[in-house]
This record gives C-alpha cells, structure tokens and sequence, in this order.
C-alpha cells in the first residue's frame, strides 16, 4: 500500500516537473527586472551588462557541461555552430540590450507586463513554421487564439493607460495631488513618449526572443545537449556581446568598472538564474512540451514585480495607480 502510494506520488511529480520548472523560470526572471532596473539606474551600461552576465554564466555552467556531457556531446559541424552563434546573438545580444534600453524608459513591472506578448509571438512563429499545429474546430486551438490576442490586448492596455492613483486611508491628506502626480511623472521621466518608445524596444526584443525560442527547439534535435547547448549559448553570448559593446562604448572605459555592489549583484543573478539556469530548463522543458508552453507562464512575471510594488505602497505609504501599478512618493 505504501510502496503504491510512493509511486503514485513520483508519477505525480514527474507529470508536474515541467509546470515548476517554467513557474521557477517567471519568479527567477521577475527577480532580475528589479535587479536589474536598479543596477541600470545606478548608471550601468546595459552592453556591459549583457556582457559580465554571460561572462558569470559561462564560468558557472560550463565546467557542468565538460563533465556531464562528455559521453553525450555529438560532434560539433559548421551547420550546428552557425545555429549556435545565431543563437548567441538573437537572446543575449539583441533581447537582452533591447529589453535593458526599453526598461530605462518604463519601470520593471511595466518591462514584465510587455513580455506578455512573448506567448503570442512564439506561438504565431511556431504555427507557422508547423512546430505548433492548429484546428479552429478545437475547443483547444480555439483557446490557444483566445489566449494569443488577449495577452495583445492586455499588454498593450498597460502600455497605454494609466489608471487614477490608489488613495489608502493612510495616504490621505499627504498633500498628494493630481498635479503633483503628473509632474512627479514628469520629472522622472515615464510619460506617454517614454512608454511608448519603451515598450516598441521591448516588443522588439520579445520578437528576438520568440526566434531564440524557435531556434533553441529546432537545434535540440540535431544537438541533443542542454548543459553544453546553454554553456555555448553563453559563452558566444558573451563574445559576441563584447563585440557590440566595445563599439558602443568606445572611448568610455570606465564603464567596465564594476564593484561590490548592486551591479556586481546583478550580474551574478541574472548569469546565473536567468541565463544559465533558464536556457538550460528551457531546453529540459520544450524537448517535450515545446517553445509555446514555455513561454505562456510569462503573464506570472508580472505578479512578482507588481506584488512587490503593492507590498511597497503598503508599508511606506506611498500612492500607486491601478493598471501599471506605478508608485508615486
């Protein structure tokens, strides 16, 4: 009776490893938006950035994937390399700078709000390429469309409006008013402008995402390898990084500097958690489930940001508007 139970228990977890996998994945994920939107107003360099993240990634997984799969790894080929290298340039390039310069002009719970198009995106993509097939006369299919133009329209809905300011009791009469509130938007520089200019970066870089996604999917086939596919991943990210911010940053040495500080902390998390951990369950996940389940958790990032904000609002009395949950002192 208890060895039944056992395993019943077991085949219980096994169906729901990848459900807590890719829920581990948005609370890791949500975690960096904050961390990195403070290392970024801290002056960081979002190119230096991409490249000290990928940096710590690969020093991190790649001693794993020596080791784990030396009996596993198939011979490298030029085809299965130039996959790699796009792959190095679609998420820790061109995401991720587009992602870090469109957050400079929003918040990070507004950055976590736009990725909810990322579903919809890698969902189109794996339609049309016949990764992810669809039936209109499926209950199934018909929710999967649903799904893709409300995680639009929802995104673009706090993109857009800003909802009227949250007045708790202990917030009253602090001298807080309409004007005051426009003008503190204002002065910290998330208008309308900024948001849209903010969330068209970002929309960019969740298109680049849904490519890596795609790409990632279709190379596990022919290089079957998590660990050594996210230690390639990494490393070219960051050679290829290196490249871009070299020439962006030219002549501006000291951006390279990094210290014990916010910034060092964000590095480390995000090369570690967001990178090497995520490319890596990523891949665990989509071998069986595909790219499209991997990315509709992506609404749950939101939670974590937004959560945090209203925890924030709720202890130092500061006012919050309903929507985008932008706090204002």
């Amino acid at each position: 009776m208890i060895t039944r139970k056992a395993m019943d228990m077991k085949a219980l977890f096994h169906k729901l490893k990848p459900f807590l996998a890719v829920v581990f994945l948005q609370f890791g994920l949500a975690g960096m938006d904050i961390l990195c939107k403070a290392a970024l107003n801290k002056g960081m360099s979002n190119y230096v950035f991409v490249v000290y993240r990928h940096a710590v990634a690969t020093l991190v997984i790649a001693p794993f994937a020596v080791v784990l799969d030396k009996r596993t790894r198939p011979n490298m080929t030029l085809p299965i390399f130039i996959r790699l290298m796009l792959l190095g340039l679609l998420e820790p390039v061109i995401d991720q700078n587009l992602y870090y310069l469109g957050m400079k002009h929003t918040t990070a719970t507004f950055a976590a709000a736009m990725c909810n198009i990322l579903p919809a995106i890698t969902f189109v993509m794996a339609w049309i390429i016949r990764l992810e097939k669809v039936k209109m006369k499926s209950f199934h299919s018909q929710a999967k469309v649903f799904g893709t133009l409300a995680t639009v329209a929802g995104a673009m809905i706090i993109t857009l409006i800003k909802g009227p300011v949250l007045e708790l009791f202990w917030t009253k009469g602090g001298g807080t008013t309409t004007n005051n509130i426009q003008n503190e938007s204002a002065n910290s520089g998330i208008s309308l402008r900024n948001s849209i200019k903010g969330s068209l970066m970002i929309t960019i870089a969740c298109f680049s995402w849904a490519c890596f996604m795609i790409l990632q999917a279709i190379t596990l086939h022919t290089y079957p390898v998590e660990l050594s596919l996210t230690a390639w991943i990494c490393f070219l990210g960051m050679v290829e990084g290196a490249v871009v911010a070299l020439f962006m940053e030219r002549g501006n040495a000291a951006v390279w500097s990094i210290q014990w500080d916010i910034k060092l902390l964000a590095a480390v998390y995000s090369g570690i958690v967001c990178s090497g951990v995520t490319y890596y369950l990523q891949g665990v996940v989509m071998k069986d489930k595909g790219p499209v389940f991997v990315t509709v958790f992506s609404p749950l990032g939101l939670s974590v940001p937004s959560s945090l904000r209203l925890v924030y609002t709720l202890l130092f009395g500061a006012k919050a508007r309903t929507t985008s949950l932008v706090l204002r002192h």
